[in-house]
């Protein structure tokens, strides 16, 4: 199995503190960085033997920066640090110093210099019994690349000195990977996965700016650990923590960087015979096939308003739970569960948040397959008791409390609406409104919570992630990742959000957390579901005719396209012939609302030019109640 380790640096609170989080959360080893060792009360020998009783290695020793290339007195200083370095190691029981390219700009450019200096370190390291990588940095002083710290490990020839990488330093200036196959295998002593957008920048001036779990960034991280193995690279896979961004929390950094990590890993093992799988019996990543069921947790007041709206888009209660007070309402392939029940994880759920989505069903080949994956990855379980006639559906915690079931049609799972549910009496059926499946669920969350959830799913399941996006809301900005499975089955949008006075925003304080804001239903014509939902009494949310009269002149619309889209209230977006149509209805508890959604022509997007003006009409419709 390949060595998992992380930087105590990315882990918040006290060093013991630190190294109970990295075990729990599965890592095998850490880079200790020292300023964590030196604010601990203790002595080195107790981190080290916690660290062992956790059964951690201390692989790396950070930083130890500023010394090769210096002349007289500073030249005498950086060995007095170095045999410093040296004795705490040996008291750590640490196995290498990560050393750092020199960045003062008095350091000497002379290669006779740099080697011999580095020749003299390898000795010391050499005899203390430990050995050092040498890592270049794109804001050294001379050595700014891996081929550069190559050429002087080289020189050196030391079998104590070998080389140091980091993805990040590496791919970040729009390199390709490739370019380091030369590297032989045995030179490479410690490698650091970080990943990062994908800029047209000067890595030299971000330093420690944009450094992202693996999977969070843009970079081809696959293709890094792929050519490194391929080397013969035999060393510990670290998360080295550059730096942060507004959607990165701490709190969840080695649970997070866990399933990055092995998530990563995992997948070049599957096809690179060289790199050892991180878990050896670690189901595939799951395809998700569709949405089988959103269910809601509602009090009297919540299940009036949520029915209602239900009717008004001609939706149909067809069963009752067998036992439970519990409803399926449906049309198309859409399931909509309505639970009024006073006990169980749904009634905690509305103690907890209020009114609100409590539970996402999803279609998978595997259910078991599935839960076993996520639990691996380090996702809780979810259980609760099994009433008599009903299934043992298998679940999982997502984040933010969140349960998420799967359905498969390898057992009877697929007929659970059979089997746990009586079909009610029909009165007279209302005529469908045309809505056929779920297009996309949006989760809102905190900035901060953003990664987090980015990466449970797409470590989880088969989903890739569009760019991240700027919605601007009247009072603040929101961000905006979408995250879909390869054929766009399931669809999820992730919005960060910040200040309270924000809709999203809002959305979090009154709901208490983290929670699905809205759910969208496609239809195949816009335009007939629009009047029979009219004709159902649906309430949509009101757009302003200043929206239509921009929108002609923008995209050249005829004027009866505009009046047929004003009369409805339907927002649209077009990329070349590809064109998409949006109703919003007016929000119930807690700011949830629904959407209704046409794609024509291919289109993957999701009108993000609209949400400013989706994000305004609410605004204004809040502002209105609050004034009547």
């Amino acid at each position: 199995m390949a060595g998992l380790s992380i930087a105590t640096t990315s882990v918040p609170g006290d060093l013991m503190t630190k190294l109970d989080v990295i075990a729990a959360s599965g890592f095998s080893g850490i880079e200790l960085y020292e300023p964590d060792l030196t604010g601990f009360p203790g002595r080195a020998a107790e981190v080290a033997g916690k660290a062992r009783d956790l059964g951690l290695s201390i692989d790396v020793l950070q930083p130890f920066h500023e010394f090769e290339g210096l002349a007289g007195a500073e030249r005498a200083a950086a060995f007095i640090r170095l045999d410093q370095k040296l004795a705490l190691m040996q008291a750590l029981g640490a196995k290498t110093l990560l050393v750092g390219a020199n960045t003062r700009a008095n350091a000497s450019p002379d290669r006779d210099t740099l080697v011999a200096d580095l020749s003299e370190l390898a000795d010391r390291v050499g005899n203390s019994g430990c050995r050092a990588a040498f890592i270049a940095l794109p804001w050294a002083a001379h050595t700014r690349t891996e081929m550069q710290a190559l050429d002087l490990i080289e020189a050196v020839d030391s079998r104590h000195l070998g080389l140091a990488l980091n993805s990040y330093f590496a791919l970040a200036d729009g390199s390709q990977a490739a370019r380091l196959r030369d590297i032989p295998g045995n030179r490479v002593f410690h490698v650091q996965l970080s990943d990062a957008p994908v800029i047209d920048v000067d890595i030299s001036q971000l330093k420690s700016h944009f450094g992202l779990l693996p999977g969070q960034g843009g970079l081809n991280l696959q293709s890094f650990v792929r050519i490194v193995a391929r080397a013969g690279y035999k060393g510990p896979w670290s998360l080295a923590r550059i730096g942060s961004s507004a959607g990165d929390s701490r709190d969840t950094y080695a649970r997070d960087g866990y399933r990055a990590l092995v998530s990563l890993l995992d997948e070049v093992a599957q096809r690179e015979p060289a790199l050892p799988r991180p878990l050896c019996d670690l189901p595939p990543r799951v395809y998700p096939t569709g949405v089988e069921f959103i269910e809601f947790a509602v009090d009297e007041a919540g299940n009036r308003s949520l029915t209602q709206l239900l009717r008004s888009m001609s939706f149909r209660k067809e069963r009752k739970h067998i036992s439970k007070s519990v409803e399926l309402w449906r049309q198309g392939a859409v399931n909509i569960v309505v639970n009024s029940q006073t006990t169980g994880f749904a009634a905690q759920a509305l103690s907890e948040h209020g009114p609100c989505v409590c539970d996402m069903g999803l279609r998978v080949k595997d259910a078991e397959q599935t839960v076993a994956r996520a639990m691996q990855l380090g996702a809780p379980a979810f259980s609760q008791p099994v009433g008599s006639g009903e299934l043992d559906i298998p679940a999982i915690r997502g984040v933010g409390g969140t349960v998420v079931h799967f359905i498969d049609e390898k057992s009877d799972l697929h007929r659970v609406w059979d089997i746990e549910f009586d079909p009610v009496p029909k009165d007279a059926a209302p005529q469908p409104a045309g809505l056929r499946r779920i297009d996309h669920v949006a989760q809102t969350m905190r900035y901060q919570e953003m990664q987090s959830w980015l990466t449970y799913y797409t470590s989880t399941f088969q989903m890739e992630k569009a760019r991240v996006i700027d919605v601007a809301d009247p009072s603040g900005v929101i961000l905006s990742q979408a995250l879909a499975s390869p054929d766009g089955e399931v669809r999820l949008n992730l919005n960060g959000a910040g200040q309270r006075r924000t809709i999203a925003g809002a959305f979090l304080a009154d709901g208490f957390g983290a929670g699905i804001q809205h759910i969208a239903f496609s239809t195949d014509d816009i335009f007939e579901t629009s009047d029979l939902l009219a004709a159902a009494g649906f309430e949509r949310l009101p757009i302003a005719d200043n929206y239509y009269d921009d929108l002609q002149v923008r995209h050249g619309l005829s004027d009866a396209f505009i009046a047929s889209l004003r009369a409805g209230h339907i927002l649209y977006d077009c990329e070349g012939q590809a064109e998409y149509f949006q109703i919003y209805s007016r929000p119930i508890f807690n700011g949830f609302f629904f959407e209704i959604v046409q794609r024509k022509g291919g289109y993957q997007g999701y009108g993000a030019r609209n949400a400013p003006i989706r994000l305004a009409a609410q605004m204004h419709l809040s502002k209105a109640k609050v004034s009547a």
